[in-house]
């Protein structure tokens, strides 16, 4: 049996410019909000964030390291709404992406990170 995946932390170079885009995508993708910089899903599983130390390096889309993270939408009307929000909230929010039936939507935070919240009719894979 594989072991779960418990939490990611995720590093940022502004926890105060950070955190308020993390508040909003978390809450509207489920998540609560624990303690401070702690998001859980209640069953086992927590994103924390932390601040980079000064002098490391920038996240860069193609380079060696996490390129994303991506949550499975459960109707593409929960993408839409879930752009709507964002934009709503004050966050610079891309178009959604059509291919074929699954609709994606790919964010940035402020450092760069990316993620995707994305819907898959039945039987589409979320990976390739």
């Amino acid at each position: 049996m594989p072991l779960k995946i418990d939490h990611i932390t995720i590093l940022v170079k502004s926890l105060e410019q950070s955190l308020p885009y993390y508040h909003k995508l978390l809450e509207l993708v489920g998540f609560s909000y624990l303690r401070e910089h702690v998001w859980t899903d209640g069953e086992g599983f927590f994103f924390q964030f932390k601040q980079a130390k000064q002098g490391t390096s920038d996240y860069q889309r193609f380079g060696a390291g996490m390129n994303h993270l991506g949550f499975a939408a459960p109707t593409p009307e929960f993408v839409e709404q879930l752009r709507a929000n964002m934009q709503q909230a004050g966050f610079e929010v891309p178009d959604i992406q059509s291919f074929g039936d699954v609709r994606a939507l790919f964010m940035k935070d402020p450092d760069g990170i990316r993620f995707e919240v994305t819907y898959y009719p039945p039987g589409v894979s979320a990976v390739e």
